[in-house]
């Protein structure tokens, strides 16, 4: 705050000119400019209510607004001056500006009434005075009263003096001994002139009655009363008491009291009582019209004789005036990024009281962001004392409270209304701090995916949200090729058609920004996940369905009722219950010979075979996944029936389903444990008998010369076994299992050991040769022959249990 020089400037104008005359003009004494006035928005500020006069900020004049009467304004005062005050912003300078209202002589001095009566005795002593009322002249100065005259007469003079306060005042001297018997009544002419030019006069009558004998005068206790009366004192308030005595009696001693000279307004506000001679208030006292008042009282004895005094009232103030709050300039809206100690609002506190009464100070709302200061001249400065943030609050109502110093204190308060208007210190701020959106594949290009929206706690431009997307990359391809952005609601589109099996999801970088200057922006990620649909048929991967003939899949007809044959495989590239397959026998060569596992897809016999079946049976088996609508495949299997397996070996006992899981569950690993601890021992005694049996041949093929076997790892891998009648094969199982567990996983190999007939071959196919035919002895084929056996035990027992 810039401080404000405090200088008055004193003017005068004659009262009565018209409005719109000139008074003065204020750029000499400013120092200023016109250009400087309208800058810093020069302004009249009156001292009171009513604005008189009114400033041109393109000349600097002060005009008259109205005509002024000086006499309406300020009654008997002698000076009559206007107080204004010229303010001048950025930086404040305040201005006193006092303009003396010139009196004119517009008003012909009266007096009260056109007639006055006075009694005087005829013995009433030469060089008695009689007080005469004062003529009013509502002009002041040398335009008022100045002088009275008397018509000329032989027992009278006039006798004119002056107040303290300048007033002329005229008395009635006696010069000449009365008689009433010679003259019981004078008229008399008294005159009053005034000092303005051209004068002017009033006249009045003073008649005088000469009265018989009454030689005794009333006699005041005191001639001067000064008293102190409170402002507002309730109507019947005691003000003072006269009392005057006279010598007489009877009725020239019966003395009564009246007001001599009073003008109305002490006629309006105090009463007097005629025979005490109390006087007391009739209206209501205002300190601020008038502060004193000069009450003369006459008392008059029943012979009519009177005596004279005078009492001086002294109005003392009363705080009965609230201080009064002026606002003379207002900031709003106040942008919120305004620094601390900002303009607001310039206020003028005034209090018509006078004293402590009219003393002030000015305070406003704590908890708010603004201050008064205090300046010159009773103005106080609304500054910022911290921070806005229109977000938190859009305006403020500030209650400026003027409390003054009097007993008891009063005060008067004004609200003033500060809106505060916004700027961009807010970031769009979105709902989620990520979104997680869905789209299922195969879509259409320019479907919706889903919505993300920003809110700004700016107004109007400032809160304008433009949605876009940052670069970036799926799948080494822009991220625009993938995903668009309305940038007026936030919805993001998906570009072109997405395959759940190639991007299962991606994610975008949306950026949301606002329309302020300088923008700001804020950004969320969104996570698109990519729903499965069932786009995809399952695909078998066993057996290979590749255009070429299947492979034959060999059932012994000695099998009985759940033989394993052959396990159907399929997979589904979709995820979810789209990926659940279900196998179903579609058709079959021998309805109700195989069965296909709804779940794992094995195929298994349903009846035992008979010699009436086909020896080549073809199965179409159909797998069909879980979703809506499902997709389907098919698989065409090839199955020969063939003979060749004893029934010793095919048998399986038949043992009740909760029997044998019970046992299995207690046992399984135990009997696994024996099964392979037997082959290990049975394929040692093969191993030996063949490696004994491969000695043998060599000695009798040396020693006969005749034989020629082919020796090495290209002998043939298959031969009949003599003596079985049927085609054996030695197989080796690879077993897996884990602790607990009722499925076991196996695999069939190629044969461990070849077994080899006494003939040489004469081809590469497997040949069936006659029991007289080997060479072999009774003991290796039994041993052959008993690890069959077991083989072939094994394998059914695993099977049954996959």
């Amino acid at each position: 705050m810039c401080g404000a020089i405090c200088e008055s400037f004193r003017y005068s104008v004659v009262e009565e000119k018209k409005s719109g005359s000139l008074v003065a003009n204020v750029l000499q004494d400013l120092k200023a400019d016109v250009k400087e006035l309208t800058a810093r928005r020069a302004r009249l500020v009156p001292e009171g209510i009513e604005q008189y006069f009114q400033l041109d900020p393109h000349s600097g004049n002060v005009l008259l607004k109205e005509r002024i009467d000086r006499e309406a304004l300020y009654g008997q005062k002698d000076t009559c001056v206007l107080l204004s005050e010229i303010v001048l912003e950025n930086p404040l300078q305040v201005h006193g500006i006092e303009v003396e209202i010139e009196d004119v002589n517009d008003n012909s001095p009266q007096f009260s009434k056109k007639e006055f009566l006075f009694e005087i005795f005829e013995h009433v002593s030469t060089n008695t005075r009689f007080p005469l009322e004062n003529a009013d002249d509502a002009d002041r100065g040398e335009n008022a009263v100045q002088n009275y005259t008397l018509s000329p007469n032989d027992h009278f003079r006039l006798d004119v003096q002056s107040h303290p306060d300048g007033t002329k005042y005229a008395e009635l001297v006696l010069q000449k001994q009365l008689d009433r018997e010679e003259e019981h009544r004078f008229v008399l002419i008294l005159s009053v002139v005034d000092g303005g030019i051209p004068k002017r006069t009033g006249t009045a009558q003073i008649i005088i009655d000469v009265l018989d004998s009454n030689d005794n005068f009333p006699v005041f206790d005191k001639n001067m009363h000064k008293v102190k009366i409170m402002e507002n004192s309730q109507p019947g308030t005691l003000v003072a008491k006269v009392e005057a005595h006279d010598r007489d009696l009877g009725s020239n001693a019966e003395i009564t009291y009246s007001f001599i000279q009073a003008p109305d307004d002490i006629q309006r506000m105090f009463k007097l009582n005629k025979h005490t001679g109390e006087l007391t208030v009739a209206e209501n006292i205002d300190y601020e019209i008038h502060q004193n008042y000069a009450i003369n009282i006459k008392a008059t004895d029943g012979g009519g004789l009177s005596a004279y005094c005078k009492v001086m009232v002294e109005v003392e103030d009363r705080n009965d005036n609230a201080p009064e709050v002026t606002l003379t300039s207002l900031s709003s809206p106040l942008p919120e990024d305004s620094p601390p100690d900002t303009l607001v609002a310039l206020l003028r506190i005034t209090d018509r009281d006078s004293g402590d009464n009219g003393r002030t100070s000015c305070i406003t709302e704590a908890n708010l962001p603004f201050m008064l200061k205090p300046s010159v001249n009773n103005y106080y400065q609304l500054v910022t004392q911290q921070a806005l943030d229109r977000e938190k609050a859009s305006e403020y109502n500030i209650s400026i409270t003027a409390i003054d110093r009097g007993s008891p204190r009063l005060s008067s308060t004004t609200i003033i209304n500060v809106q505060i208007s916004d700027v961009n210190d807010n970031a769009p701020v979105f709902h989620k701090s990520s979104y997680e959106m869905q789209l299922l594949e195969n879509n259409i290009p320019g479907l919706l995916i889903g919505l993300v929206q920003a809110k700004d706690l700016d107004t109007e431009r400032n809160a304008k949200v433009i949605y876009s997307l940052l670069p970036g990359k799926v799948r080494d391809q822009p991220m625009s090729s993938y995903v668009s952005i309305n940038s007026e609601t936030g919805n993001l589109y998906a570009i072109r058609s997405l395959d759940y099996e190639q991007i299962k999801e991606f994610q975008v970088t949306v950026r949301a920004g606002d329309s302020g200057s300088p923008p700001l922006s804020s950004e969320v990620k969104v996570r698109v996940i990519i729903v499965d649909e069932n786009d995809n048929a399952p695909f078998i991967l066993y057996p290979l369905q590749n255009g070429t003939s299947p492979s034959n899949d060999l059932v012994p007809r000695e099998a009985e009722a759940g033989y394993l044959v052959t396990k159907v495989v399929a997979v589904d590239r979709d995820s979810g219950q789209n990926s659940w397959l279900s196998y179903e026998l579609l058709k079959a060569t021998e309805p109700g010979l195989f069965s296909v596992g709804v779940q794992n897809g094995e195929v298994k016999t349903m009846r035992p075979i008979s010699k009436r079946d086909s020896l080549k049976q073809k199965l179409i088996i159909g797998i069909r996944d879980n979703g809506h609508p499902p997709q389907s495949t098919s698989a065409t299997l090839s199955i020969l029936l063939v003979d060749g397996f004893s029934d010793p070996y095919m048998k399986s006992v038949d043992v009740p389903k909760e029997e044998m899981v019970q046992e299995e569950d207690q046992t399984l690993t135990m009997y696994l444990v024996i099964c392979l601890a037997v082959i290990s021992v049975i394929f040692l005694v093969s191993m030996v008998g063949f490696v004994a049996i491969k000695i043998q041949k060599r000695r009798k093929f040396i020693a006969s010369s005749a034989l020629n076997f082919p020796v090495g790892p290209n002998f043939p891998e298959n031969y009949g076994d003599a003596g079985t009648g049927s085609l054996s094969r030695a197989y080796n199982y690879e077993v897996c299992l884990a602790g607990g567990s009722l499925n076991s996983e196996f695999k069939f190999l190629r044969p461990l050991f070849p077994v080899f007939s006494v003939e040489p071959a004469q081809n590469q196919e497997v040949q069936r040769i006659s029991s007289g035919s080997q060479d072999l002895s009774s003991h290796q084929a039994e041993s052959q022959l008993r690890s069959q056996v077991y083989l072939v035990q094994l394998r059914k027992m695993i099977g049954n249990r996959v």
